[in-house]
């Protein structure tokens, strides 16, 4: 077992900074997930950490040893790749062993290795099958038995999932979170999709062309971004923003949206008293815009008339395209909603969980 630590790791393809001064520590059995949309950096990132690519500046470290020289076998580590990487010729029982063997791990050492990932990951009666005979599930399966028999300190994924149908998806990373608990490893996991992250991660890093915008547990990085990317990043669908401006009337401070004013509960002003007057980007999330019909009781509900544009029944939610003057945005509402295309509605926005971010810095203001 190990931690892992980032110091200030730049990577550079010629001109191009993939990862920019990324200082990230990971602890000693923590499930961290790496985020962000494509050319972010946390492939690279990972393949870093492998030894797959040399750092241009900084250091990584696995437990208390630098590996920046380290060739990738013997940093401790094993890796699950998107396109798994099975051999085609071998059987599952030899993909899952050839590591060990390369290693010269005895026989008798290989047999129950490979026979405990093999019961661990459920798919024992496959050790005979070669990789053509497996579903895609099954040969993913089969690659992270590959990595677990290696019994590494360290185990990366680089988006293991991407090629497995939605349903599979769903199914197979609550495997990948039960495989964590059982083997009290460190993992570091790379995706795109922010639903895998939430729901896998003991914490999450997000990153942007390169650079960290916040490393967080999944629910803080939710209910308090710091910043208008991890925001919009983070929630699905995202959140809606609108440009606005801080005013003060009677003693109370109105968001002023042109097309809307909100009041902001009297206490959360205090928090927002220095920007009167400024531009900001007001935020709120799709669930946080609310049918009054079924609205829960005690939240600060201010109105806002709209007109729907589009609806998408869910089945157990309905989202609602929306305009209000020159603002399109989306409400996920209560199913028991009945509106029609068209149709003029006054909705209210749950003005307790409201964001505000500084128009200029991009900055939360809290």
């Amino acid at each position: 077992m190990a931690s892992v630590t980032y110091d200030h790791v730049t990577k550079r393809f010629g001109e191009v900074v993939a990862v920019n001064n990324l200082d990230i520590e990971i602890e000693d059995k923590e499930f961290l997930v790496l985020v962000g949309p494509s050319g972010c950096g946390k492939s690279t990132a990972l393949r870093c950490l492998a030894g797959l690519e040399d750092i241009s500046d900084g250091q990584i470290l696995i437990g208390d040893k630098v590996v920046n020289d380290v060739s990738p076998k013997d940093r401790d580590i094993a890796m699950v790749f998107q396109s798994y990487a099975l051999y085609p010729h071998m059987s599952v029982y030899d993909n899952m062993a050839f590591g060990l063997k390369l290693r010269k791990t005895p026989k008798d050492e290989i047999k129950r290795r490979v026979k405990e990932a093999a019961e661990t990951l459920g798919i024992e009666e496959l050790l005979d099958r070669k990789p053509r005979q497996l579903s895609g599930g099954q040969r993913q399966r089969v690659a992270v038995g590959r990595a677990i028999v290696r019994e590494p300190k360290v185990f990366l994924f680089d988006e293991p999932l991407s090629n497995l149908d939605a349903k599979l998806r769903v199914e197979t990373r609550a495997n990948i979170s039960k495989l964590h608990q059982q083997l009290k490893t460190t993992f570091i996991y790379v995706t795109h999709d922010q639903v895998e992250a939430m729901t896998m991660a003991s914490r999450i890093a997000v990153l942007d062309a390169g650079l960290l915008k916040q490393i967080d547990t999944p629910q803080n990085l939710y209910d308090y971004p710091d910043n208008l990317f991890v925001a919009g990043f983070i929630g699905s669908p995202a959140m809606n923003f609108f440009p606005a401006t801080l005013q003060q009337s009677d003693g109370k401070l109105i968001i002023d949206a042109d097309s809307f004013n909100l009041e902001i509960p009297a206490d959360r002003t205090a928090a927002y008293e220095g920007h009167v007057g400024k531009p900001i980007i007001f935020g709120i999330r799709p669930e946080d815009i609310i049918n009054p019909e079924f609205a829960p009781p005690g939240i600060t509900a201010q109105p806002v008339d709209t007109l729907v544009d589009i609806t998408e029944l869910m089945g157990n939610e309905i989202f609602l395209f929306l305009k209000a003057g020159k603002y399109e945005f989306v409400a996920r509402v209560d199913p028991r909603t009945r509106v029609t295309i068209g149709e003029q509605m006054q909705l209210v926005f749950n003005m307790d969980n409201i964001h505000i971010f500084d128009r200029e810095t991009e900055l939360a203001i809290r």
